[in-house]
């Protein structure tokens, strides 16, 4: 069965953006590091570049590796609709959860108003592809799709946010995963990867 991954950058204190949807404060380092920490992270998981910068990235031509779908919520899709971006993810299957985005927004993009965890469960049952699911935002739909999610892809930058959009918006729930890798690069960035507690991962 395909698998459903969360992957995101996150401050210290797990916020994944600032309260107004900011997310330039986290450090990237030198320009030195910030090219050997993106051009790593670009080979591994090509897909997660959004169409518009993957000839300036180098991927424009990479096949998708890990992804074949994006899921997202309406506050990750405002960025991009808001600088004229309608398919910021143009090679994957791309879904906004969203009671109030109207469903003609663009054709390559499935508008979903209500029950993301339906729509993940049909997702991860569909046969045909050896490809996952990537959940890229935000808070609120994490936090409703915990049952679903297989594995944490977090990119951790030192820098503490003080408030902002947390990681995981929802109810009390613990939910134990296991580290599975965990990755320093120079500029303080530290990439973990994280599988749901009894999973083989």
């Amino acid at each position: 069965m395909r698998k459903l991954m969360y992957y995101i950058a996150v401050s210290l204190d797990g916020r994944i953006a600032g309260p107004g949807g900011e997310f330039d404060f986290f450090p990237q380092g030198d320009e030195r590091q910030t090219t050997a920490y993106s051009t790593w992270i670009n080979a591994l998981y090509p897909e997660t570049v959004p169409t518009a910068y993957r000839a300036a990235a180098g991927v424009a031509e990479a096949p998708n590796r890990r992804f074949d779908t994006v899921v997202m919520g309406l506050g990750t899709y405002r960025l991009p609709l808001d600088n004229g971006i309608t398919s910021p993810y143009g090679h994957l299957r791309q879904y906004v959860v969203s009671s109030t985005l109207k469903p003609d927004t663009d054709p390559a993009v499935t508008v979903v108003p209500s029950d993301p965890l339906a729509l993940v469960r049909d997702l991860k049952g569909e046969v045909g592809t050896g490809l996952d699911i990537w959940l890229c935002g935000g808070g609120r739909l994490a936090g409703a799709l915990l049952p679903e999610i297989d594995e944490l892809l977090i990119k951790t930058y030192p820098v503490v946010a003080g408030t902002g959009i947390p990681v995981f918006d929802g109810a009390f729930d613990p939910t134990v995963f296991d580290v599975a890798e965990r990755t320093a690069f120079p500029n303080g960035v530290t990439l973990t990867r994280l599988t749901r507690q009894g999973d083989a991962g």
